[in-house]
């Protein structure tokens, strides 16, 4: 975006950008939908300009691709999307807790491994729907974690836009009951390998979960 553009015209596009990111965090926008500029522009309940800078800029992250004189269409989650995107926040996440346990930073590992227990043994009593939302703010608060050991703003802008991306992916299925005990046993074995200090395990861990992940998917690996 240029930055010759108005104080108010930024601001009125930032505000169409981060609604653009909620719609699709929230499923009202889905993978491999198309949309008008209007119809994006009734969901924003913004003008026509703001939307369009925030469509470029969604553009420039993946997010969605600009069909010249239709309007635009949401990411796919084909397979390839999938692996790559998982494969990106695993890259970033191995090096993340590679720092992290070179620089001994501090990170709230007790709230993390009580909040996953928490999930975990919920989940083994009965798992249902209500409990998806919990389940995910649950495992990105460790992935978050992990990106905090990149310390650098690009490598960090890098894996913000990759996490919107998987927040598309991820409503592009229904919620699978039966991956959360493992998901939070896998996430818990990385919270033990950065207790311990363990860069060798938690890599080891990362990596195995992000298999797991592929494998639940139908994804080969």
């Amino acid at each position: 975006m240029s930055e010759h553009v108005p104080n108010c015209e930024q601001s009125m596009a930032d505000l169409a950008f981060a609604r653009l990111v909620a719609r699709l965090w929230e499923g009202a926008l889905t993978a491999g939908q198309f949309l008008s500029m209007p119809q994006l522009v009734d969901l924003l309940d913004l003008p026509l300009a703001a939307t369009r800078e925030a469509v470029k800029r969604a553009e420039a992250r993946e997010l969605v691709s600009i069909l010249p004189k239709r309007g635009l269409q949401v990411m796919t989650a084909s397979p390839d999307v999938v692996r790559n995107c998982l494969d990106l926040r695993t890259i970033l996440e191995e090096q993340g807790a590679r720092r992290l346990i070179e620089t001994s930073a501090a990170l709230p590992l007790d709230t993390l491994r009580a909040d996953h227990h928490a999930v975990l043994e919920a989940a083994r009593s009965g798992v249902h729907p209500a409990m998806a939302q919990r389940a995910m703010a649950t495992g990105l608060s460790l992935h978050d974690a992990l990106a905090t050991g990149l310390d650098n703003p690009v490598a960090a802008a890098v894996y913000r836009a990759n996490r919107d991306r998987l927040a598309v992916i991820r409503n592009a299925r229904p919620f699978l009951p039966d991956r959360l005990v493992s998901a939070m046993e896998e996430h818990l074995a990385i919270i033990d390998a950065l207790a311990c200090r363990d860069a060798v395990a938690a890599v080891v861990a990362i990596r195995a979960h992000y298999r797991n992940t592929l494998r639940w998917r139908g994804i080969l690996v």
